[in-house]
């Protein structure tokens, strides 16, 4: 039976969510309190990158704007590991051929707007802020760029309005719901390697690159104009950090002593690190998602997460998947479909949020321990050689859709297990030996 389905937030996963909701026939009226990014000098930026993988690839897929979506995708087979005396190392992230893919925000969230607005059965509203909702009969009170209040009445509201979301606010203020809220000591900020004058790139073009240096890296993404954008993940406090560099000498000396070859490749670095805003990174956790049949928060407004895994808009997409999954299971029973999805993603976004900080210091310290690198490779080579035996870690979050929550867990073991095998004895000359081997077979069994 089609219902009537308020999305609070045209954000890619409030976008992608209109679309799978439309194809099973619903009425779906989304709002956003931003204006229209079409009409916006916005995309004329640089956006911030992302990582698209499996998860996100499935959700696409499920619906056939996958297509679409390759055409601005570049694909990472790689990490670039930078050292400080300017040697590269690298370490291939899955199975030959897998790659994790960079999309830029604007561009993606672009794509899925102008989906969503091309089915029938969707309307999507711009300039609209969330003033108030009531939970028990899914009625939105928006207020439009006129100042003129707009009451809305549906038969759901889904929640895809991010991280400070108005719905959650809203459900905030009901009897035992929990949330929380961890800053991490870190920010980031955006700089840009610009393409050279021929338009060709200036780093290894299907590689996300690296320069990890202990409590604190910066990363580069592709572009498809040649160009990279680069996140500096930064402390707030202490030596180095956004609340010691203040001087133009300091931010450059610190670039000199730390990333020296990143002053070649970025030419504006000074003006790039002065005019670019720092921005926080926190955790947020919330429980329950639903009200009743009523009211389900999706995304970021149900599991914000810091980006070390890049798996927030995947783990978004994934959840528009399996919310399609469920209705098509539970038909027009929505509270079954609401509880069993809070049933399942719930331990999933905690465990995503748990992995993300994990591959923060995996990142940001480990990519560059020789040691760390080795252990990656004696995985990889097993896994190679007794695949239903072995999944790395990295590669159940990125090439699989093996549940978060079971990933992480799984993970933990295989640490624990590895711990042994990196104490065996020269193990960097027999890491690919049938002794190596043979013992890991004995451990996991």
């Amino acid at each position: 039976m089609s219902n009537k389905i308020t999305i609070a937030g045209a954000g890619l996963v409030g976008s992608l969510e209109a679309i799978y909701l439309a194809k099973r026939g619903h009425e779906v009226e989304v709002f956003e309190r931003r204006s229209d990014m079409r009409n916006a000098k916005m995309l004329a930026g640089r956006s911030i990158n992302l990582a698209l993988s499996v998860r996100g690839w499935t959700a696409l897929k499920a619906i056939g704007v996958d297509k679409e979506v390759e055409k601005m995708a570049i694909p990472m087979y790689k990490r670039v590991m930078h050292g400080v005396d300017g040697i590269l190392t690298d370490q291939q992230y899955g199975q030959d051929g897998e790659a994790i893919y960079s999309v830029s925000r604007g561009g993606l969230n672009l794509l899925l707007l102008n989906l969503a607005d091309q089915q029938e059965n969707v309307t999507i509203k711009f300039d609209h802020k969330c003033l108030d909702v009531d939970l028990q009969t899914a009625t939105a009170f928006f207020e439009n760029k006129d100042g003129e209040e707009v009451k809305v009445e549906s038969d759901r509201i889904i929640g895809a309005d991010g991280a400070y979301s108005a719905i959650r606010s809203k459900m905030m203020r009901q009897d035992r719901f929990q949330y929380s809220q961890n800053f991490i000591e870190h920010g980031y900020k955006e700089l840009t390697i610009p393409a050279n004058e021929d338009g060709s790139y200036k780093l290894e073009k299907n590689a996300l690159h690296i320069w990890p240096r202990g409590n604190f890296m910066l990363i580069a993404l592709p572009n498809l104009d040649g160009s990279f954008t680069c996140t500096l993940f930064f402390p707030y406090d202490g030596e180095y950090s956004f609340n010691n560099l203040k001087t133009d000498d300091q931010i450059l000396n610190f670039f000199k002593e730390v990333f020296p070859d990143t002053l070649d490749l970025i030419p504006d670095i000074l003006q790039d690190y002065k005019t670019n805003k720092t921005s926080s990174l926190s955790i947020m956790r919330c429980d329950p998602w639903t009200v009743s049949d009523k009211v389900l928060l999706i995304g970021d407004a149900a599991h914000a997460t810091v980006p070390f895994y890049g798996q927030g808009m995947n783990a978004g997409f994934e959840g528009c998947y399996v919310l399609d999954q469920l209705m098509a299971k539970h038909g027009d029973d929505w509270l079954s479909c609401f509880n069993e999805y809070s049933e399942i993603r719930k331990p999933d976004g905690d465990g995503l949020q748990d992995l993300s900080m994990h591959n923060f210091i995996v990142m940001r310290d480990k990519t560059a321990d020789s040691n760390f690198l080795l252990q990656k490779k004696i995985e990889l080579h097993f896994s190679k050689k007794h695949p239903k035996k072995w999944l790395p870690l990295y590669s159940m979050v990125s090439f699989s859709n093996i549940r978060y929550s079971q990933a992480w867990q799984i993970g933990l073991k295989q640490e624990k297990l590895m711990e042994k095998i990196m104490e065996v004895p020269d193990i960097d000359k027999k890491w690919d030996s049938s002794e190596v081997e043979n013992m890991m077979l004995d451990l996991i069994d």
